[in-house]
């Protein structure tokens, strides 16, 4: 192969990963590619050159022609371990079609797991705009980036439930990323809790679940979210109660939610101590499941499963009524009205 085809494809992969860096990735280095002008005739000679050239940085110049294909203003590039917050950055709402076309495929073709890593980055902040989620999944993106979800890499697969969390707000997109919420359940529980993998996997059930549509999707996952509930740190249970609550929002999921097995500790959490961000969502929750009137028979029923949460939390035997009576004197006023609903 001769030199007139390894320059214009050196030229594509700078400005890629000039696209990669201004688009927002995390990390916040410029790992850029300088390509040697001296020629080589022996095709060993230039697949060394090339070799050689992907590890070389350049210094980039503020208004150069990477600064402008990366959409941002360069400041310093800094070494590999350089905060984030030392890059300038734009919106990466100035991707045009090609270069997601480009980060996808590089996302396919590359073996390195830090270029993937940022380029996951990019495209799960390209994702926060609707025009790139139509485009992610006309390019069959989503199934591209799902495909992640369950690399050996921890990092790659936080930055693939991210960036399928942003094309989630999609409606369209959530048609294609459904079929993932099996294996996404399977990780949660296979996760060490408090983990980053739990909450970005969360994130994306909560938006997956904010409309109906879905929801039945998550019919068995009540026993493992109410087990995070009480067992999770203060941000893994306001994620884990905010897919509750929207499962709880919906009445043909309720008797689904209250046959499902519960720990007992769950109304230990209904307690001044919790963190009011938690118990206000609690307390929703708790609304929730009693605004849910069942027959006689079916309040029966329930009562004959053992550890169900119609008995932990609904049923006459419950501790969570003298619990409520003892939030009414909560100092937070908001908490107070919530508890006050729930009695009325």
């Amino acid at each position: 192969m001769g030199d007139s085809s390894i320059t214009p494809r050196l030229g594509n992969m700078k400005a890629l990963l000039g696209i990669v860096a201004g688009a927002g990735a995390s990390y916040g280095i410029y790992k850029l590619i300088s390509f040697k002008r001296n020629k080589k005739s022996s095709t060993s000679n230039e697949s060394v050159s090339v070799k050689s050239t992907l590890q070389s940085e350049v210094k980039l110049q503020p208004g150069s022609l990477l600064a402008r294909v990366s959409g941002l203003d360069v400041v310093c590039p800094r070494p590999v371990d350089a905060a984030s917050g030392d890059i300038i950055h734009q919106s990466p709402n100035n991707l045009e079609p090609q270069h997601l076309k480009m980060l996808l495929s590089c996302l396919q073709t590359s073996d390195n797991p830090s270029d993937r890593c940022r380029i996951l980055v990019t495209l799960g902040n390209a994702a926060a705009f609707t025009v790139n989620q139509n485009l992610i999944r006309e390019f069959e993106g989503i199934h591209v980036i799902a495909g992640l979800v369950f690399d050996p890499a921890p990092e790659l697969r936080v930055q693939a439930l991210n960036a399928l969390n942003n094309l989630c707000m999609n409606i369209q997109n959530q048609e294609q990323i459904k079929i993932y919420v099996p294996k996404v359940l399977e990780l949660i529980e296979m996760s060490p809790v408090n983990s980053d993998l739990q909450l970005s996997a969360l994130r994306l059930l909560t938006n997956l679940s904010v409309t109906d549509k879905h929801q039945h999707l998550l019919k068995q996952s009540v026993t493992l979210l109410l087990s995070l509930l009480v067992v999770g740190n203060e941000t893994l249970q306001v994620q884990t109660l905010k897919v509750l609550v929207n499962l709880s929002s919906n009445p043909d999921m309720m008797d689904d939610i209250v046959q499902a097995q519960a720990p007992a500790s769950v109304v230990l959490l209904f307690d001044e101590r919790t963190a009011p961000a938690v118990l206000l969502r609690l307390l929703t929750f708790a609304g929730n499941l009693k605004a849910w009137r069942p027959s006689a028979q079916v309040a029966d029923e329930l009562r004959r499963k053992q550890d169900c949460l119609f008995r932990v939390m609904l049923d006459e035997s419950s501790q969570l009524h003298s619990r409520l009576v003892q939030l009414l004197s909560h100092p937070d006023g908001e908490i107070q009205a919530q508890v006050a609903r729930i009695l009325t």
